[in-house]
């Protein structure tokens, strides 16, 4: 009696976690894992981190953050059987926190960087990035090559970046790197902050990525988008190193909505031909 009692209380279990959806991975599909079996922050919840100030790929409209990187992982929810939770937090914050596990995947207009590789996984590329020159109207920077000529001459100029972002990370790098050296690079906590220095003359120039450029220089009188860029980059989801069947769902699942156009018609959505 004991025995047959104890195959229904395990029927009965197996039963409800395959009905549930929560931590469970679906046996064919996007979802499929080796094991079966998604270890996820929170049971039945896919939790992206972002830092929300980076339009077109995340902002808040209202109190509710939208934008590129949102409607993807709400595609790639879907597609796992999962509700998409959304964290904002500062972006210098976003790997640890997929580390940690605090969260599931990062989304945050990020590039793919040898350094950040070395603590998170990526996912393949979903979007190309350029980090691109805002000046005030009347410089005398026109070109990343007047950059280069004001370092090769020694002469005084200030870059103003977002705090651990691409444009920061290569703008101040060393110039054999490709970059303008540490002292001529100053980092802010947001994009908007760096732009305003700009409007105050504390900073020559800002280097940010094209999409958040065109807002800002739309948004602000007085400035104006170089049309050369600095550097082009891929964007992808940084996934933790120790959660294989996490990393292959959604890799699978963004390869599949690459496939059937869902990743372009979003991109299209936020990002205008002109």
């Amino acid at each position: 009696m004991k025995k047959i009692f104890a195959m229904i209380l395990a029927l009965t279990m197996s039963f409800a976690l395959v009905s549930c959806g929560g931590n469970s991975a679906t046996s064919s599909g996007a979802g499929s894992a080796d094991d079966g079996t998604l270890k996820l922050a929170e049971p039945g919840v896919l939790t992206m981190g972002t830092n929300a100030t980076f339009p077109p790929y995340e902002f808040y409209e209202g109190d509710k953050i939208v934008g590129i990187d949102t409607d993807l992982s709400a595609a790639i929810a879907e597609k796992l059987g999962l509700e998409l939770k959304v964290v904002d937090m500062e972006f210098g914050a976003l790997i640890g926190a997929v580390q940690s596990g605090k969260i599931d995947m990062c989304l945050a207009g990020m590039t793919v960087d040898p350094e950040r590789a070395k603590n998170v996984d990526f996912s393949d590329s979903y979007a190309t990035g350029i980090q691109a020159v805002i000046v005030a109207e009347g410089s005398d920077i026109t070109s990343v090559d007047d950059l280069n000529a004001k370092l090769e001459a020694g002469e005084d100029f200030l870059i103003g970046t977002q705090e651990s972002t691409t444009g920061y990370i290569y703008s101040s790098s060393a110039p054999e790197d490709g970059g303008f050296g540490e002292e001529h690079v100053i980092a802010f906590s947001a994009g908007a902050a760096a732009v305003q220095a700009l409007q105050q003359g504390k900073v020559d120039c800002v280097i940010i990525d094209i999409e958040p450029a065109k807002a800002f220089v739309e948004a602000n009188e007085g400035l104006k988008l170089l049309d050369t860029e600095y550097v082009s980059e891929d964007y992808a989801i940084a996934l933790p190193k120790d959660n294989a069947a996490l990393q292959d769902a959604v890799n699978n699942a963004l390869a599949e909505l690459i496939e059937d156009g869902t990743v372009q018609k979003i991109l299209d959505q936020y990002i205008k031909a002109d």
